[in-house]
């Protein structure tokens, strides 16, 4: 337990250091070795999907592997507190709540101080969608969007696997997150290929959406915003979202903050219209990028709560 809140601790501290040596960057350069050797154009479909298949299990046992035997190297040191720091330092990297804050703060202080076009171009770092021609509205939406599903991705599936198999699980799931985000597309090229990978994806952010869903009701109950209708709302509209996981976290934030996310999206020009969520009882602005921030924070504490209690029952009463 100590080991998750000192990742968190770690994250809120100094944030996702950029390193060619990050875990998640070596991840990726793994994911591109495999798929340099494996994706050819003229396979079949099927012969794409299988090796897509070898392609994600292949990934996902090195990155266990490789989690499990630096964890193994700590505990050579026969020290308690070594083991925890290599740990939490290994976890830190799986978690990104303060990335996705300072993304978040950084638009928010564009648009405050009416300089849209930067807004638009960081946002664009963030989102997939085009932005060039983004409003004030939209800029916002795409941020809260983003915050909002990525409470899932970033924070709460890591630290959920963690509670589960330790640092090593975590480190997985964050490998086979990677690899939706690198191969998971429904294009010409990924859409066979990837297809293990995104199918993968959904079955491990399952149970962690909804459970984050839970927790922003009642993190919107804590800031004072409102849960009922964020309860509401999730009821309603979690199921509109194209994944079956991304609505529990989007629907969820729009009912608390009573505002609607989704709608008329472009992407390389071609426009792609999503299903709205909640409802718009307030125009889409830079303040709701601040409360869904706030949302996501307060979220990732309730859940470190629960852990502590799930740590508390399994040990029998051992909080550390």
């Amino acid at each position: 337990m100590n080991t998750a809140i000192l990742a968190f601790a770690i994250d809120c501290a100094i944030g996702d250091p950029r390193s060619s040596f990050h875990p998640v960057v070596l991840i990726g350069k793994l994911i591109s070795l495999f798929e340099a050797f494996l994706y050819r154009e003229d396979d079949s479909d099927n012969v794409k999907f299988c090796k897509g298949a070898v392609l994600m299990l292949c990934v996902l046992i090195i990155s266990y592997c490789a989690a499990d035997g630096i964890m193994y190297l700590a505990s050579l040191a026969h020290n308690e507190y070594v083991t925890w720091a290599v740990g939490a330092l290994l976890l830190s990297f799986t978690i990104s709540p303060r990335t996705l804050s300072e993304a978040g703060h950084e638009i928010r202080a564009y648009l405050l101080a009416g300089d849209l076009e930067n807004a638009r171009f960081k946002v664009g770092w963030i989102v997939g969608r085009d932005t060039e021609n983004l409003t004030v509205g939209e800029v916002t939406r795409a941020t809260v969007e983003t915050i909002s599903e990525n409470i899932v991705d970033g924070i709460v599936s890591p630290l959920f696997f963690f509670m589960l198999g330790g640092v090593p699980l975590a480190v997985m799931y964050r490998a086979a997150n990677t690899m939706d985000s690198m191969i998971g597309y429904k294009n010409d090229k990924y859409m066979f290929f990837g297809r293990a990978a995104a199918r993968a994806d959904d079955v491990w952010n399952y149970v962690p959406a909804r459970i984050t869903g839970v927790l922003l009701i009642f993190a919107a109950f804590i800031l004072h915003m409102d849960y009922r209708n964020a309860w509401r709302i999730m009821c309603r509209d979690a199921n509109k979202h194209p994944s079956p996981n991304g609505g529990y976290t989007e629907s969820t934030v729009a009912g608390a903050l009573g505002i609607q996310l989704g709608g008329l999206n472009y992407y390389f020009g071609k426009p792609s219209f999503r299903t709205c969520m909640g409802d718009p009882i307030h125009e889409l602005g830079p303040q709701h990028i601040l409360q869904a921030i706030r949302l996501m924070y307060t979220t990732t504490i309730l859940f470190l709560l629960v852990m502590a209690v799930v740590h508390y029952w399994y040990t029998g009463g051992r909080f550390l």
